[in-house]
């Protein structure tokens, strides 16, 4: 029987993220602000008869919505890091967090289209003056979240990358990157609502408002779309096509023995961290360990299992 000693040089984790924790503080302070901030507009958009106030606050909440399962699945990975029924890692929960944001995204677009064609067929009188002042604050938060979400991704370590094989490969944390983006979306809702706001006070465009209602509806749509799309794809490792895998490829058939690759599959396992599986069928005498030596160079490849084949 092999010593523990020996056995142990073999032995490895399987938690192939490090998590974000200052990610997860600022996450968790931008929930607070925005939640706050999207109660004042939704109530000041049924208070104040804005449409365009309405669905900038929806819209608001949907960011609030995802930056909350964010938090919490930061949190549940963390937990769980550790947890051995998870076979590869805690890191697609975050992923799952954001696919079922995106799910209640398609919900709250709806309603807002709904109540916004109601408001163009049915018009009532609006508050600007009330609607324009907490429309405003509402932009404010979405700067103030803006600055949280990328003073982290660009100061504390979220954009180191490598370069090889004349490729660049960043480690972004996703779900960062995301809530940011959709953060700055959430500040140009703001500002169409601010503008159609005006327009209707100072042109008596009354159209405007339920129009920019409709405008905030399609922008969460795409947005769901897109979230729903990107972490489809992680979630069902529908992810052959990405440029690792090319990479793989390549330095497989650029050994000097003669090699064939003959299956292989890879999947995410983290912020720019793949696992994969890798069928080899080769005349040559060599260990498994010697195509993993070739792989080394590509570091998103947290976890790499090789079966050699060797033709008679």
């Amino acid at each position: 029987m092999p010593s523990s000693t020996a056995t142990g040089d073999w032995k490895h984790s399987h938690v192939f993220d490090e998590g974000n924790p200052l990610a997860e503080r600022n996450t968790r302070r931008a929930v607070l602000l925005t939640a706050a901030m999207m109660v004042a507009e939704i109530v000041g958009g049924y208070v104040f008869n804005s449409m365009a106030l309405l669905a900038d606050g929806w819209h608001m909440s949907s960011h609030a919505l995802a930056l909350g399962l964010s938090l919490l699945a930061y949190g549940a990975a963390r937990r769980f890091a550790h947890d051995r029924r998870f076979a590869f890692g805690t890191w697609k929960i975050e992923i799952l967090g954001g696919y079922t944001s995106a799910l209640f995204l398609v919900g709250v677009a709806a309603l807002m289209l709904y109540q916004s064609i109601e408001r163009l067929i049915s018009p009532t009188p609006i508050h600007y003056e009330q609607a324009i002042a907490i429309a405003a604050m509402g932009l404010l938060v979405n700067l103030a979240c803006a600055w949280l979400l990328k003073d982290d991704h660009d100061h504390h370590g979220h954009d180191h990358h490598h370069r090889h094989d004349g490729h660049d490969h960043h480690h972004h944390d996703l779900n960062l990157r995301s809530a940011y983006l959709h953060v700055l979306a959430d500040a140009a809702t703001s500002i169409l609502a601010i503008a159609a706001l005006f327009g209707g006070k100072l042109w008596g465009a009354n159209w405007l408002d339920p129009s920019m209602g409709i405008v905030g509806a399609v922008l969460v749509s795409v947005w769901a779309y897109g979230l729903l799309r990107d972490t489809g794809r992680i979630l069902l490792d529908a992810e052959m096509d990405a440029p690792v895998v090319a990479e793989i490829r390549e330095a497989i058939d650029g050994c000097p023995v003669d090699a064939e690759i003959v299956d292989l599959h890879v999947w995410r396992v983290g912020k720019g961290k793949y696992a994969c599986i890798l069928g080899i069928v080769t005349p040559a005498d060599v260990p498994p360990s010697y195509f993993r030596q070739r792989l080394d160079i590509h570091e998103e490849l947290a976890h790499v299992t090789v079966e050699v084949n060797r033709l008679s």
